[in-house]
């Protein structure tokens, strides 16, 4: 007898985590019923957290992509480049950079080769001095194409949890207008504004953690990049100053 009535009492304690009565109808806690029972303005909330979850998706994909090929290239790049300076073969290290366009290393080296031999190719102090500003402006152009978009996910990260208890507070607001509405207190005449509440600021949280965690993630590739083209210039230079002595 006791065991029939614990299972009674679980039965119907499922049953009640499932559905609220709300008026003479019930509130179901499924995604679909959850939609349902919005109002229009916490609907907007759940919408843009939606576009903003895509978005940076979106972004993400995009760097992990183009920082995966400017690695892979990169690495290709280096020692081609390498022994083709050591050679002397200006020409044929140029014609190396140009075959890895997406190698960030590549873009760098590129534009100090390039100033070097349209400023006839001669190791002197102007003309070194030239191809270093060239690969400082290199440095500088690659460096914001690295970091394109990542704004993006710092802007989503930081402002979607305030846009998901944007949607709690006007759960929470509905959740009242219920209860003074309907004369009547307890879960039954909270629920839908309770869950309108729980649903935004969950979103929220799961749309602004991916968002901080890729930011950091890729912010932290760039600061790596950034270190392989300062020392890359650095050789370049040395390059240079080496060949100028030799002469």
């Amino acid at each position: 007898m006791i065991l029939a009535q614990l299972a009674h009492l679980a039965s119907h304690t499922v049953n009640s985590l499932a559905f609220f009565q709300e008026g003479g109808g019930t509130v179901s806690f499924t995604l679909l019923g959850l939609w349902g029972n919005m109002g229009w303005l916490a609907k907007c909330v759940a919408i843009i957290l939606f576009i903003e979850s895509v978005w940076s998706l979106a972004v993400m994909i995009d760097r992990y992509l183009y920082f995966s090929a400017a690695r892979k290239q990169s690495r290709e790049f280096a020692p081609k480049v390498a022994g083709a300076l050591k050679d002397s073969k200006l020409e044929e290290a140029i014609k190396i950079a140009d075959r890895n366009k997406k190698s960030h290393l590549a873009e760098v080296v590129t534009a100090g080769l390039q100033e070097f031999r349209a400023s006839g190719g001669a190791p002197t102090e102007d003309t070194i001095a030239s191809a270093e500003r060239a690969l400082d402006r290199a440095e500088a152009i690659v460096h914001a194409k690295l970091k394109r978009g990542l704004s993006v996910l710092a802007t989503i990260g930081a402002t979607a949890p305030f846009v998901g208890l944007f949607g709690t507070v006007v759960g929470i607001l509905n959740a009242f207008q219920q209860i003074a509405t309907q004369k009547t207190s307890g879960i039954g005449a909270v629920a839908g504004g309770i869950s309108e509440a729980l649903v935004t600021t969950a979103f929220g949280l799961l749309v602004a953690i991916p968002a901080v965690m890729a930011f950091n993630y890729f912010t932290g590739r760039v600061e790596s990049f950034d270190v392989e083209m300062d020392n890359s210039s650095s050789e370049l230079i040395d390059y240079f100053i080496k060949q100028s002595h030799r002469k």
